[in-house]
């Protein structure tokens, strides 16, 4: 089986990139005058009580978040003590990498795919370095990365996720599918040191989930990531509670996402209906909860569904 040869990439400097987003898309930490949504006031209070219990509340998230702007907010809420764990993904990582390092992150799919230059950029290349060295000090993705920004001090590291989880000792672990992500073009990728790590993160994701119980897991628009993730790391949770005399089955799921799915989203979808295959519904909203838990979705945007459940939060106080 003959391998490509990564020698023969030519890669660029990250200031010949044309980012579409700069540091002037993070929103400032403002409180909403109405929440639409009304299940904001639900999920708040399951989130107070899961405080107070001294229960997990985790935020799983998709790489948009990150893109939306709302890194204010979930650092804030972090720093209240209100979030306990954040699991993403490998994207979520390079955005939140590229973002506290230059201010600047994404590029233009169809610009950059013509002539095969899209992702092949040095600077974020860095980050596969970063994580060879988090694999032989067998430390996790999440927590190396974050210890690089904050202790080398990125210039916008205020607004890394990453930085913040460090800092404030939570969680935050990352999740990666090997050729998912533009760093794995590059010729220093180390797919074993990337396995390390993220098991290492799932391992300590698992361990967040065996506290879930009286607790909240929230899933802002990753479609498989999150539902998969928290699939398998239940299961595990699940199978050594009763040694230790506990159960993981009451609590509370949101996914909030952008797809119209019926109000009857707490049954499962017929296997002839295409959203049946939306993992977040049967896997979050219904398998995982029909033993004492209780679900919620809400339709909207991340710059508009964060902001609410902050504001929610806060009107708690």
């Amino acid at each position: 089986m003959k391998l490509f040869n990564r020698n023969q990439l030519k890669l660029r400097s990250l200031s010949e990139r044309k980012h579409d987003l700069d540091v002037q898309c993070i929103m400032d930490l403002t409180p909403r005058h109405k929440i639409i949504h009304k299940e904001f006031h639900d999920i708040s209070k399951a989130i107070h009580q899961a405080k107070f219990k001294k229960s997990s509340v985790i935020l799983m998230m998709g790489a948009h978040v990150i893109r939306s702007g709302v890194q204010k907010y979930i650092i804030d809420l972090m720093e209240k003590g209100y979030i306990s764990c954040i699991a993403m993904n490998g994207a979520g990582l390079i955005h939140d990498y590229e973002f506290s390092f230059i201010g600047k992150t994404t590029e233009s799919v169809s610009r950059y795919i013509k002539k095969g230059q899209f992702g092949l950029w040095k600077e974020t290349g860095r980050i596969n370095d970063i994580v060879y060295n988090a694999s032989k000090m067998n430390k996790g993705l999440g927590e190396f990365v974050g210890s690089i920004i904050e202790n080398e001090k990125f210039q916008f590291r205020d607004i890394s996720i990453l930085a913040a989880g460090y800092r404030l000792n939570i969680p935050v672990t990352i999740h990666v599918s090997i050729g998912y992500d533009i760093v794995h073009e590059h010729p220093n990728c180390d797919g074993a040191a990337y396995g390390k790590t993220s098991y290492t993160d799932f391992l300590a994701f698992t361990q967040m989930i065996q506290n879930l119980d009286n607790g909240v897991i929230m899933n802002f628009g990753s479609a498989v990531m999150a539902p998969e993730v928290f699939l398998k790391a239940l299961s595990m949770a699940r199978n050594v509670a009763p040694r230790n005399n506990k159960d993981v089955r009451k609590f509370v799921t949101l996914v909030c996402d952008l797809h119209d799915i019926p109000k009857s989203y707490r049954k499962e979808a017929a296997k002839s209906n295409p959203f049946y295959y939306f993992r977040p519904w049967k896997t979050m909203l219904v398998r995982t909860v029909s033993d004492g838990g209780k679900s919620y979705y809400v339709k909207g945007k991340h710059e508009q569904t964060i902001p609410e459940l902050w504001t929610a939060l806060n009107k708690l106080k």
